[in-house]
């Protein structure tokens, strides 16, 4: 497996939020975008802070996912919680881990904040235990804080902006 170029990636993801002011819009084009341009992928989306210390699902690809997910359970709500971006190799080894795809075995979430506040989470999993590097958890926070530049000011009913 190669090394993803995210500095290429963040290009791709400016390029095509450049002139939409819609977040859910431009959220669904960026999950689209990863999942297309990342190896060894099986989901790839959002969760948004749509209720205190909750998150709800928002725009992804892969299979169905769990709908809600408090702060501070699994690796979403880890992320969400702690504000680190969360690298897991093997997340059936994950403390309070959240089974959505039995087939998931890796995953990376990165915390999304706009005025020191959690908007949401950016999740990536893998059916792969290692797939993520720390170069993919290092990119993959860089894209995150171009993703927390979007107009997260729209979000109906986000408790947090």
């Amino acid at each position: 497996m190669t090394m993803m170029d995210y500095d290429l990636l963040i290009s791709q993801a400016q390029a095509i939020t450049a002139d939409e002011p819609d977040l859910i819009a431009n959220l669904s084009n960026l999950s689209a975008l990863v999942f297309d341009q990342l190896d060894d992928v099986n989901w790839v989306g959002f969760y948004l802070t749509r209720e205190p210390d909750t998150l709800v699902l928002g725009p992804f690809q892969g299979k169905v996912a769990c709908l809600r997910i408090p702060f501070g359970k699994g690796v979403c709500g880890a992320a969400a919680s702690s504000l680190e971006t969360q690298l897991v190799e093997d997340v059936h080894a994950f403390p309070s881990h959240i089974a959505c795809d039995s087939a998931s075995n890796a995953e990376v979430v990165v915390p999304l904040t706009v005025h020191q506040r959690v908007v949401g989470v950016f999740d990536l999993d893998s059916p792969t235990v290692g797939r993520f590097t720390q170069h993919d958890a290092d990119g993959l926070s860089k894209l995150g804080r171009f993703i927390e530049t979007l107009n997260w000011n729209q979000l109906n009913g986000s408790q947090n902006v």
